[in-house]
């Protein structure tokens, strides 16, 4: 008959060296990850070399870019801060939207969203602009295709306003054969536009429904008025649509007699 025997005891002091042996290894394999690790993250061969410059680029190229950001990237492909990176690329002018990745072994690989003028934005002094989105930014205004580019104005916060407004307003006009040359809102929320024949209309305040329709009804009765005086939209000097029934106007070469400034017509719905 076979007798079972009780498992041999191990002894504490040899658990205890065993313990001590398995700290150590343990330890060393730390200390060498962490060696290694130091050595990756300071090995020139890690160094940033290359920055790949991607996006339909217009008002600005690869090597002005590269040339512009790359002083101020610190680190290696390891230790880069690649949202200072993305920071460094946005401060660069006209550039919207960066997008920064690491690319194996030492270097970067950068999408980039150019700003599209939409506008001028604030007075004729500045080098303000505004995008699509209605976002403000500055640029070199020499680089710019002016052609076409409306000015808008009013207070701070309200350029994505200002913008809707304008994308309104703008086709209303075209059956005048004019442009709207600039728009402004002031801080109490009143509208003015000038057109491309220094034209002034004082729009009032309002939703855009509602100055839209005053413009609409400007639009649409000038001819009538314009024909009994053998002129055309390009002869109005200004207009104020702020009125409830009709519209005050002064054309340009036209006088009613009267001794107030106020339009040589009325015109109403």
């Amino acid at each position: 008959m076979n007798r079972s025997h009780p498992a041999a005891v191990v002894p504490f002091d040899v658990k205890l060296m065993n313990i001590t042996a398995t700290v150590m290894f343990m330890g060393c394999l730390a200390a060498c990850v962490m060696a290694v690790g130091w050595w990756l993250m300071r090995t020139p061969a890690f160094n940033i070399g290359r920055i790949v410059v991607e996006g339909e680029l217009v008002h600005n190229n690869a090597v002005t870019l590269r040339a512009n950001v790359a002083p101020v990237l610190k680190g290696n492909f390891f230790t880069v801060d690649l949202k200072a990176a993305q920071h460094a690329f946005e401060q660069v002018p006209w550039v919207q939207e960066a997008q920064v990745r690491r690319e194996y072994p030492n270097g970067l690989r950068v999408a980039l969203k150019e700003h599209v003028a939409e506008a001028f934005w604030g007075p004729e002094t500045g080098t303000g602009l505004v995008n699509k989105a209605g976002e403000v930014f500055e640029a070199n205004l020499g680089e710019l295709d002016r052609e076409g580019l409306p000015r808008l104005q009013g207070p701070e916060g309200s350029a994505p306003r200002v913008l809707r407004m304008y994308h309104a307003l703008a086709p209303a006009l075209k059956p005048l054969d004019v442009e709207l040359d600039s728009l402004t809102l002031d801080a109490r929320g009143s509208w003015e536009l000038v057109l491309d024949n220094d034209a002034v209309l004082a729009l009032g305040g309002g939703t855009t429904e509602d100055i839209l329709q005053r413009v609409q009804r400007f639009v649409r009765t000038l001819p009538q008025i314009t024909s009994q005086y053998k002129r055309s939209a390009a002869a109005v000097e200004s207009a104020d649509l702020r009125y409830e029934d009709g519209y005050a106007l002064r054309l340009k070469g036209v006088t009613t007699g009267t001794s107030a400034p106020a339009a040589a017509a009325r015109a109403r719905r």
